[in-house]
Formats: C-alpha cells, sequence, structure tokens
C-alpha cells in the first residue's frame, strides 16, 4: 500500500503549496492585468500564459536552466542553501508554474465582469485602494477565482513531464501521482497503474464538478446584470 499512499500524499502536499502559491500570484497578476491599460499588457499576458500551452518538456528545460545547481538563480539559491532539482520543492515549483495560466485567466475574467461603479463608488467614498480590492473587487469576483483555483489543483495534481525533469522520480521525496503511474506502467504492474488511475481521475472529476458549479451560467449572468 506504500507504493499507492506515499505517491498519493505527496501528490496532495504538491498539488496544496502550487495551489496557495498560484491563489496569490494568480489573482495578484489577473487584478493587475484586469485594471492595466498599456500596449504591452497583451504581450504579458502571453507571457505569463506560455505555460499553458509550452509542452512540459520544454517547461521542465527551461526550470533546469534557471534553478539548476548551475543554473541563473539555481547557483545562487545553492549558495543560501536552497535546493529545489531533485526534491519535492522543485515538484512544487514545476506544479506552480503549470496551472499558473489557469489561475491568471480565470481571475482576470472574474475581475473585469465586476461593476466599475462599484469600486468608483467606494473611492468617492474614501475607501483606498487596498480597500476597493479586498471589499469590493476581490468578494465580487470570488466564484471565478474560486473556479480557477480549483482548476489548477487538479492540473497540479497530474503534472508530469516538467516534475520528471527537474524533481524526478525518487520514491518517497519526489514520486507524485502521475510519475509513479509512469513508473508502474513500465515495470508491468498494471495493478498499481489502475488504482492510481482510478484515484487521480475520480479526483479530477470530483473538482471539475464543483469549478463547474462555481462559473455563473449565461442566466445568472444576466441575473447579476
Amino acid at each position: 500500500m506504500g507504493a499507492i499512499w506515499t505517491p498519493l500524499l505527496l501528490s496532495f502536499k504538491v498539488a496544496g503549496w502550487a495551489t496557495a502559491l498560484n491563489l496569490v500570484l494568480g489573482v495578484a497578476a489577473a487584478y493587475g492585468l484586469s485594471r492595466w491599460r498599456s500596449p504591452l499588457r497583451d504581450l504579458v499576458d502571453a507571457l505569463l500564459t506560455l505555460p499553458l500551452v509550452l509542452p512540459p518538456t520544454v517547461l521542465g528545460y527551461y526550470l533546469l536552466v534557471l534553478f539548476g545547481r548551475r543554473g541563473t538563480f539555481g547557483a545562487w539559491l545553492s549558495q543560501i542553501g536552497i535546493e529545489l532539482v531533485f526534491t519535492w520543492q522543485g515538484a512544487v515549483l514545476a506544479s506552480t508554474i503549470v496551472a499558473f495560466p489557469l489561475v491568471l485567466k480565470s481571475a482576470r475574467s472574474a475581475f473585469e465582469t465586476v461593476d466599475k461603479q462599484y469600486e468608483h463608488a467606494a473611492r468617492v467614498l474614501g475607501v483606498s485602494e487596498a480597500g476597493v480590492f479586498f471589499r469590493i473587487s476581490l468578494p465580487l469576483a470570488a466564484r471565478g477565482i474560486a473556479a480557477g483555483v480549483l482548476l489548477a489543483f487538479a492540473r497540479a495534481l497530474g503534472e508530469f513531464g516538467a516534475t520528471l525533469m527537474i524533481a524526478g522520480n525518487l520514491p518517497g521525496r519526489t514520486q507524485t501521482l502521475s510519475v509513479a503511474i509512469y513508473e508502474a506502467v513500465q515495470a508491468g504492474d498494471d495493478n498499481t497503474a489502475t488504482l492510481l488511475v482510478l484515484i487521480t481521475s475520480v479526483t479530477c472529476i470530483a473538482v471539475l464538478l464543483i469549478a463547474g458549479r462555481l462559473v455563473p451560467t449565461q442566466a445568472q449572468r444576466a441575473d447579476l446584470s
């Protein structure tokens, strides 16, 4: 059972951390892009969305170049005692970057549907920009953000390519569900592979069903407007 529970718990740990990071980073970036008026906005949006369309192995290669022991940031991190290659923290990094666009897109769409008159009225009443965000914009966009966060969790839970390249496949340390499935198939252990696939599939279906309920339908949007 250790071959099942260990990668399962590690995957939830990695996906949980990645989702928490994306909740902060994705919402901040989405709010900034939704309110930023600049010719460069589309370019920045495209760059931030790039992990959604890049092959996972390409993304994993970029992570190795940047965060490997001799990488641009990896050499500096090594000097202060932080190692990302072949660690579960590296898996968190990979999952965070891969799932980031899902939070970004959902949150930005949610912020752009917020009626700007509410924000303007709050500013007229003397509410600070931070107050406008936390008391007006964020609550009104919460359903869309929550849907994006759930999708990001499901994506992080199933991340494989980039995780394998930067975190490797160390049982009990960096072997997540998707990597364990790959190893089980390679080893001919069909029973373990089937059970892990079922667990992953059921979890992702449940997350998608919940996310679908959080996204407003056309009728609900009409009622809100």
